[in-house]
């Protein structure tokens, strides 16, 4: 049964899982980690391609019927207090993510994601079609957001399966779609922390000019700079939002 307080609907169209799992390319001796296995949906064709592959399950039941299974490892657990980079330095190599996430805490598990970038090869996450869609939004599009600027900031990301609510059991009363997420191998030195404050400023009134929202943010942080305030948030680019995030000085 699905726990409507763990955010679950399961995937049981075979169809949409074999193009899921032919986009996630799966090889024996990679460190794969599904967040929140289900029912097996994805586990069974993934563990079939690379013979071990660790879970992250919080539900109780599912866990144990997962324990059962020798090639899996599980870990019982909310996603959000798995330490990654620990389980990628245990693991020796990168980590592969997968997953159908929990659309109710999708954000979350992305932010709590990002500082393990380093430590990660590629992710790919099923997630509301309308979260994808911001995630990959380029700047002048109406889906061109915070999340779009502080994802971008860090990873490639296409989406690469769409998924209608009729894959799942019990469907979802919203499209969904699987996004890959490659980290950048050159990352500018930024803060993340004043990159964020410095976002969420400029995309909390999105239809005033900058002028009136981060132009007070960068007379508080004392910066000289050319940052050009007589645009919307969503027409500026990620390199641009970076750049200005660099002149902060982080503290010592």
């Amino acid at each position: 049964m699905a726990r409507k307080r763990f955010g679950q609907n399961f995937l049981v169209d075979q169809g949409v899982i074999a193009e899921i799992v032919r986009a996630i390319a799966p090889k024996p001796g990679e460190a794969l980690v599904e967040i929140g296995p289900g029912l097996g949906a994805l586990t069974d064709p993934v563990v079939a391609r690379c013979e071990k592959l660790t879970v992250v399950e919080l539900d109780r039941d599912l866990a144990a019927r997962l324990r059962k299974r020798p090639e899996l490892d599980v870990i019982e657990s909310d996603v959000l207090k798995v330490d990654f980079a620990q389980l990628a330095r245990e693991r020796g190599v990168k980590l592969r993510m997968i997953g159908n996430l929990p659309y109710n805490i999708s954000s979350p598990i992305l932010f709590h994601l990002l500082p393990c970038a380093d430590v990660v090869v590629d992710q790919h996450f099923m997630l509301q079609k309308e979260v994808v869609d911001r995630m990959v939004a380029t700047p002048g599009h109406k889906d061109y957001s915070r999340l779009s600027v502080m994802l971008q900031w860090r990873y490639d990301m296409a989406c690469v399966v769409d998924v209608p609510p009729g894959a799942f059991d019990p469907p979802p009363k919203v499209n969904s779609a699987v996004v890959r997420m490659t980290p950048l191998a050159e990352v500018p030195d930024v803060d993340p922390k004043v990159l964020e404050a410095m976002v969420a400023v400029a995309f909390s009134q999105r239809r005033k000019i900058l002028r009136h929202t981060l132009g007070a943010w960068i007379t508080q942080q004392g910066i000289t700079t050319d940052f050009n305030l007589q645009r919307r948030a969503e027409e500026v680019p990620v390199a641009e939002y970076l750049a200005l995030a660099a002149q902060v000085r982080k503290p010592a």
